[in-house]
């Protein structure tokens, strides 16, 4: 059964996420839920719903630290389901608490943030056997009010990250993330008198935009 709590924020405006609850396993676990609704395009690195195409909500769901099911596509769609969702969507997942996400706004983009940073290192780490992969994560989405060309959202995942390493940084954390972290990048779907921006470095307009939004939500959500 899933249950609706209050935000433990007032809701934002591009990006109004609401919190709930579910039992899974005799685990209380808890998930975070935007329904954008139409008009957005998205660009994610998620299980479900990744790649570039028009998306109507962001979930991202905190799962069991044991977590081991095969099929994280279908349980992702299962619980954005019985929390409202429908249509296409993102499905993230971290073994984290989402009830402490991280949230700041620049300029008109919106960015919130979880971070689990149990199992953390470089991403460039010496070679080695795998390993048992610990759904930890920082997953990261934004929102920005503009449209974005297919270049320039490709480009707003690289700021993305460097901001999200900036912050780890920044909080005293020595790595660039997690195995396992995820982002999703969200920007208007272009009206036929609207002109999509082509850019999204850390230097352009949107794009400086997007980084301080995300610097100040992965800072907020990897406070120690």
């Amino acid at each position: 059964m899933t249950a609706f709590l209050p935000p433990p924020r007032p809701g934002t405006g591009l990006l109004p996420v609401r919190e709930f609850s579910r039992l899974e396993d005799g685990e209380r676990l808890h998930g975070l839920l935007w329904r954008a609704g139409e008009g957005w395009r998205m660009i994610s690195s998620a299980v479900l719903g990744g790649g570039i195409g028009e998306r109507r909500w962001v979930l991202n769901a905190q799962v069991s630290h044991g977590y081991r099911r095969t099929d994280p596509d279908r349980h992702l769609a299962e619980l954005a389901r019985d929390a409202g969702a429908d249509g296409e969507g993102v499905g993230l997942m971290t073994a984290a608490d989402v009830r402490a996400y991280g949230y700041a706004c620049d300029g008109g983009v919106e960015a919130t943030a979880t971070a689990g940073l149990g199992v953390r290192g470089w991403a460039a780490a010496p070679a080695e056997d795998p390993a048992v992969v610990v759904p930890g994560t920082v997953n990261i989405v934004v929102a920005l009010p503009v449209a974005l060309t297919d270049a320039a959202l490709v480009n707003a995942v690289a700021t993305a990250t460097e901001a999200k390493v900036q912050a780890l940084l920044d909080a005293g954390y020595d790595c660039s993330g997690t195995p396992t972290d995820a982002v999703c990048v969200a920007a208007r779907v272009p009206r036929p008198e609207d002109e999509a921006h082509a850019f999204a470095g850390p230097r352009s307009l949107w794009g400086s935009r997007l980084a301080r939004a995300v610097h100040g939500a992965v800072r907020e959500a990897a406070r120690p």
